[in-house]
């Protein structure tokens, strides 16, 4: 089992011995972060083969991830170490913060073994430096025209260091922005105590931040830290929203004050919030760091995820995306042929204006063993189990016209627009009703049917 110690300061010097070589632009690796939210994410660290592995605690839960090693060359070989590690704490192995190509790594050394998917979400915005120091250039026009306003309005105000003298200034303007951030209060609440921590060893995480007065008044601060040697890491940025523009002049002059060396700035994600996405879009990233999770799968999802791929001629994206999001051994019926998966479908929860719905999802046989009836058997089943537990309705969107016949015999019918509604927008269909024309059987078959379907997934306890 691999000793991991926590992140404590006077492991700095050894982390950044790895990340500030590395090209990696990952807001997670910097080490302010690392040791800030330890509170949130309990960070630890190993040195294995070469690299530097974080483990920590995902969403502050009891589920462990590990992100992607730091070092020079091919991480591959110590990818079972940190399975041994993960089945030593009774979990499976789950690398988060993966680059393309770290992806591609992954997925050379051991093809089909692990699923990945990216949160968009989560991506970090990167943003070339010069952009943010000058804003030249037409589509910064808007942002020029919001700081000239700001400087006529407020023609006193002034850019300052952060420095430890005003840390307690800067504390009191974060309550004033998170009472009027109520909807978010425990993130906020961690968030604080982050910045508090940040501000207790400022000096040691080797932060640099800034602050906007208007007279004698705390308009707006930020700081933040190298993430490696050429890219640095906006942490915190917070303004008093009484002062219109004051979170753009914050940025470009902040950016100016930045050393030279820094010709990437990241600016972290945005969380799915829409008017964050836009504000940071509006800056015009140079790109999004991707952020892939890959989980290692369980035989029976390596089995899915094949048979999946050759039935359907999918990407490897979606068949991976259904698996990480969806995918149950318990909803999942299989027949096997040749020692082997051979056949599958799926049942997949969903309320409509039928009520109670078991959506028949990926009904798919292998090439090789089709016209044997292992379809047929499955569908057979799957009936029985739907009836069996008192179900309303279930449906299922045949991919051909020719399926229509083979599906009538369990008592489908019909050809119902459907539209699918999935907490993470997945969309179980073709995404145009028009084309996603469901055949339906219900409990009661005297019941008239809807002229359309709106599926909205749920998750049984």
């Amino acid at each position: 089992m691999i000793e991991f110690k926590p992140v404590r300061l006077e492991d700095r010097a050894v982390i950044e011995r790895y990340t500030m070589p590395s090209g990696i632009c990952n807001c997670d690796l910097a080490f302010a972060n690392m040791y800030c939210w330890q509170a949130v994410f309990h960070s630890a660290w190993a040195e294995i083969g070469g690299f530097l592995v974080i483990r920590f605690q995902i969403d502050g839960g009891e589920r462990i991830g590990y992100m992607q090693p730091v070092g020079e060359g091919d991480f591959g070989p110590i990818l079972p170490l940190l399975r041994e590690d993960a089945h030593a704490h009774g979990q499976r192995l789950r690398i988060i913060g993966l680059t393309d190509e770290g992806r591609d790594t992954i997925r050379r050394i051991v093809p089909c073994h692990f699923a990945f998917e990216s949160d968009r979400a989560l991506e970090d915005y990167v943003y070339n430096a010069d952009d943010l120091r000058n804003l030249a250039g037409r589509r910064y026009q808007p942002k020029r025209n919001h700081i000239n306003r700001f400087t006529a309005e407020y023609p006193d105000y002034r850019y300052e260091e952060l420095t430890p003298d005003r840390f307690g200034e800067c504390m009191a303007l974060e309550r004033e922005w998170r009472k009027a951030h109520e909807g978010h209060t425990s993130e906020l609440c961690a968030e604080q105590r982050a910045m508090q921590r940040a501000f207790e060893h400022f000096e040691e995480l080797g932060l640099i931040g800034g602050c906007i007065y208007v007279g004698d008044r705390l308009a707006a601060f930020t700081y933040g830290s190298a993430v490696n040697d050429h890219t640095f890491d906006t942490h915190v940025e917070k303004a008093d929203t009484e002062f219109d523009g004051a979170f753009t002049i914050i940025n470009k002059l902040f950016a100016q004050h930045l050393p030279e060396r820094f010709t990437l700035i990241n600016r972290e994600e945005d969380l799915g919030l829409d008017g964050l996405r836009q504000a940071k879009l509006s800056y015009h990233p140079a790109f999004l760091q991707h952020k892939f999770a890959a989980i290692c799968m369980h035989p029976d999802e390596v089995a899915c995820k094949e048979l999946w791929m050759k039935a359907f001629g999918d990407d490897e994206q979606f068949a991976d995306s259904f698996i990480m999001r969806y995918y149950s051994r318990r909803r999942m019926l299989t027949a096997e042929a040749g020692g082997r998966m051979a056949a599958m479908l799926h049942l997949l929860p969903f309320r409509t204006e039928l009520g109670r719905t078991t959506y028949i999802y990926g009904v798919a046989t292998a090439p090789e063993f089709r016209r044997r009836g292992l379809a047929g058997k499955l569908m057979g089943e799957a009936m029985r189990l739907i009836a069996d537990r008192g179900d309303d309705a279930a449906l299922l969107i045949p991919s051909e016209e020719w399926l229509r016949g083979f599906y009538a015999p369990y008592g489908f019918s019909g050809a119902i627009p459907v539209t699918f509604a999935s907490p993470d927008g997945f969309d179980f269909g073709t995404g145009d009703p028009s084309k996603d024309l469901a055949m339906v059987w219900r409990r009661d078959a005297s019941a008239p049917m809807p002229e359309t379907l709106q599926c909205s997934y749920y998750k049984k306890k």
